[in-house]
């Protein structure tokens, strides 16, 4: 395939050290910000309310065609969250991606066609980002045709990295796509314990990087810490800001996209799974 030679090359001019040094000399006169995505949206109207009622701003990530979907994320909207598609990818366990799913085997059309269908089912998106794809984001073919697709829209891309070995970031930053990647999970294990480990571990990335992505879900125990803990971030001089507005701090305040440089998302009536 003619199109991967040059696409290693991109990835690699675009994971260049000049450019990480570029966007951390861009922070430095910014205090410590955070930014914080909650996965899996759609599913849990309860924590999903209750997320989109914290003041702070934080973005909200949603799986398309969920029964709470649309609903949480015209909420969201009105109430000046961040939204983004949650987009399923396959991983390495097998485990089932429900709708909108990209797995191995789907062609370039039907990658294009499945994850233009739910860009189109999320109100307001500005962003994507993987839900797992542990096993294709892996893959640097079905990456560039994901990458093809969202280089249409003025959508970012964050790397959720649910392997360590995700190439997602890198070829997305090679469309030159708006791109960040995660780097704290806060709540693989659903207590108090560690998600307050986990956020004092994404307070120190930012303090060390001057800005730092931590990815969440609407666990009650993640909320709870949350509602209790985001307020107390202006005492400690840490900010909390959207993912774009950490792209945007990290990039000199441009902004991501000129006027008219990218299609526009039509929006489409997204047919709600009645199964989760």
């Amino acid at each position: 395939m003619k199109v991967l030679p040059t696409l290693i090359a991109a990835i690699l001019a675009a994971s260049s050290p000049a450019i990480a040094r570029a966007e951390q000399d861009s922070s430095q006169q910014m205090p410590p910000t955070i930014a914080i995505i909650i996965d899996d949206m759609g599913h849990n109207l309860v924590e999903g309310r209750r997320l989109i009622g914290l003041e702070q701003p934080i973005t909200l990530a949603f799986l398309p065609y969920r029964r709470h979907t649309t609903e949480l994320a015209e909420q969201a909207y009105r109430n000046q969250k961040e939204i983004m598609l949650h987009a399923p990818m396959a991983n390495t366990r097998n485990i089932g991606l429900g709708p909108g799913g990209l797995i191995p085997g789907m062609g370039k059309d039907s990658i294009a066609t499945t994850l233009r269908r739910a860009l189109q089912s999320i109100p307001h998106v500005r962003g994507v980002n993987n839900h797992m794809g542990s096993l294709l984001t892996q893959q640097l073919e079905a990456m560039d045709w994901v990458m093809s697709e969202l280089d249409h829209y003025p959508v970012y891309f964050v790397d959720s990295r649910t392997i360590a070995s995700s190439i997602a970031g890198k070829v997305a930053a090679s469309y030159r796509i708006p791109t960040l990647t995660r780097d704290v999970f806060l709540d693989h294990e659903q207590t108090e314990e560690y998600l307050d480990k986990q956020f004092r571990l994404l307070i120190k990335r930012a303090k060390e990087n001057g800005s730092a992505v931590g990815i969440g879900h609407p666990h009650k125990v993640t909320v709870d810490y949350l509602e209790k803990r985001l307020p107390e971030l202006d005492e400690e001089g840490i900010a909390i800001a959207t993912v774009s507005g950490v792209w945007a701090m990290r990039n000199g305040n441009r902004p991501m996209f000129a006027e008219g440089e990218k299609r526009a998302i039509r929006p489409a009536l997204a047919k709600q799974s009645r199964s989760d």
